[in-house]
């Protein structure tokens, strides 16, 4: 990407609690000193409970941006319940001609999954709004040199393996309860031969003890190559036991390989990764 790009900012998850407008404009503010130009959709704030618009408007704020050939990224700021609804709504041959790649991360995972298995494109798990949080100097060096120089800051990070030497397939997945939303639906990315990212924001033993079985209980555990666990932050805040570690071992089994790393999630620290990219882990 060059300075000077247009990049969108849309919502389609949760609207923005008109109290966020200083966050927003502090946003703007933070990507136009890098050198892009922000345009923002129409479907940002609140306007009736949770929802910016409807589904179908905040679809059509998503697509028109995918179709403008000015646009070189899209930023979802949005988190929340009910990114899903606008599913149905978008073109998926239109998102796959775009050059636009679309960003989001915790509620988004479900339309960056959809866009993969729809479109067989890729999308970025990350939130932008790090360039503005208490990890803004960092974040800012990290996001600037990986877009304007195709340096891979923003995408390296740490891990290791702990079970398993080594694992190897296309990245799918993200938050593990918003995944979980496409289970069922046409939405929901072919696991078969796929390296699965999981992490999660809230939740604690019983929720992740009925999301592991629900992927066991629809197979993917058998057919995944392995499984990349981010932050679990709810998790390792109350030091649950059994850890996730734990319980992933004891859903998953003991044959599949599986890594971990404390820079993907929902910390304001976190890096970035491409949904849809193939990775190896060794």
């Amino acid at each position: 990407m060059k300075k000077g790009s247009k990049v969108a900012i849309v919502g389609c998850s949760n609207g923005q609690p008109r109290g966020n407008r200083e966050k927003l404009d502090r946003l703007n503010s933070a990507l136009s000193e890098l050198g892009l130009i922000p345009v923002f959709g129409n479907c940002i704030y609140e306007k009736e409970s949770v929802f910016g618009g409807t589904g179908e408007e905040r679809a059509n704020v998503l697509m028109n941006f995918f179709r403008d050939r000015e646009i070189k990224a899209i930023f979802d700021i949005s988190g929340g319940d009910i990114a899903n609804e606008v599913l149905p709504c978008l073109d998926y041959d239109e998102i796959a001609k775009s050059d636009a790649v679309f960003w989001g991360y915790s509620d988004l995972t479900t339309v960056i999954n959809a866009i993969f298995s729809k479109a067989g494109k890729k999308s970025v798990l990350y939130q932008v709004r790090n360039l503005i949080s208490k990890d803004a100097p960092e974040q800012t060096a990290n996001f600037s040199v990986t877009l304007f120089q195709r340096a891979p800051d923003l995408f390296s990070f740490h891990y290791e393996m702990i079970q398993k030497e080594s694992m190897k397939g296309i990245l799918v997945g993200g938050n593990i309860r918003c995944l979980l939303k496409l289970a069922g639906t046409e939405y929901w990315p072919d696991m078969h031969g796929k390296i699965l990212l999981l992490e999660s924001l809230g939740g604690l033993v019983p929720q992740m003890t009925t999301y592991l079985n629900q992927l066991k209980q629809i197979g993917v555990f058998d057919q995944i190559n392995g499984i990349l666990l981010g932050t679990f932050t709810k998790m390792e805040e109350e030091k649950a036991v059994p850890s996730m570690v734990e319980l992933v071992k004891r859903y998953a089994g003991i044959e599949l390989p599986i890594a971990r790393t404390d820079e993907i999630g929902h910390r304001t620290n976190a890096k970035g990764i491409v949904i849809g990219q193939e990775m190896e882990f060794k």
